[in-house]
């Protein structure tokens, strides 16, 4: 029987300032009944996972509005300062005025992997040609782009397989993570690592127990990509406990090198080939 390797990497993590992390889980039980049972600032979040067995964390933040963005990225490289094996997807708004020199500093961290966008929170496309820009940027810089573009657990008009298909097709190298396996769209997504060789997806949110729908394809796809995908856990903002989705995953009894690679080794060789370490 398959089994977990013996180091974990999470590539789906949050943190924040401990009062955007209070707004955050307020407004989610506010907008959509979500009871996060997980209520950890984010010192307890690493300290929680890093005793859970996670070896290095992934997280990212974003803003949800313009004129956060600076703030809320100092906050990162603070703490970023403070902890080895722990990176960041960071925070960016296109209407900030200077935007594209706080990614450019930025970038110049190793521990800083990319950018998130947040498109069904900060409510603009993936193929907005104010983005255009940083995706150069980032391309150039050997960077990433964590997107979450698909319309699940839940979605809006400007997520969906259509709009990022068109940001790729703008964009074909680009480096672009696609948070939940793109849920719901999950057919389209893993069809697109075919034609996307920068591409990844993660599986934050894709594994819940019962009565939560999930990845639906089988285990053919998920075999076919084994290269191409990167766990991820949404600690802290769950409404299941972390460990569900790691058990529903160890459930469906896929091959060794399916866990391996995707709990560890795909994220190992992500970042040794971003920090060159």
């Amino acid at each position: 029987m398959a089994a977990l390797p013996g180091k974990i990497i999470d590539f789906h993590v949050h943190l924040f300032p401990d009062k955007l992390f209070d707004a955050i889980w307020a407004s989610f039980l506010k907008n959509y009944n979500w009871d996060i049972i997980h209520k950890y600032y984010y010192a307890e979040c690493i300290s929680r996972l890093r005793d859970g067995g996670i070896d290095a964390i992934v997280y990212s933040n974003y803003a949800h509005r313009a004129g956060i963005a600076e703030d809320l990225n100092r906050w990162n490289e603070k703490i970023l300062s403070e902890h080895n094996n722990l990176y960041c997807f960071a925070a960016y708004h296109p209407d900030d005025e200077a935007a594209l020199e706080m990614a450019k500093r930025l970038l110049e961290n190793p521990q800083v992997l990319g950018f998130k966008l947040q498109l069904l929170v900060q409510n603009f496309y993936p193929h907005d040609e104010r983005l255009f820009p940083l995706y150069e940027m980032v391309i150039r810089k050997n960077k990433r782009i964590l997107f979450h573009a698909g319309t699940g657990p839940v979605g809006n008009k400007y997520v969906g397989l259509e709009h990022f298909t068109r940001a790729m097709e703008k964009f074909p190298e680009l480096p672009a993570n696609v948070a939940h396996l793109g849920a719901h769209e999950y057919r389209g997504f893993m069809d697109m690592l075919d034609r996307y060789p920068a591409m990844y997806l993660d599986t934050a949110f894709s594994f819940l127990p019962e009565p939560y729908a999930g990845y639906n394809l089988g285990p053919e796809y998920l075999e076919k990509h084994k290269s191409r995908i990167l766990y991820g856990s949404d600690f802290p903002n769950l409404i299941t406990p972390r460990e569900a989705e790691i058990n529903n995953l160890l459930k469906l009894n896929l091959s060794q090198e399916f866990y391996n690679g995707v709990f560890y080794d795909n994220g190992n060789t992500l970042i040794r080939s971003i920090t060159g370490k």
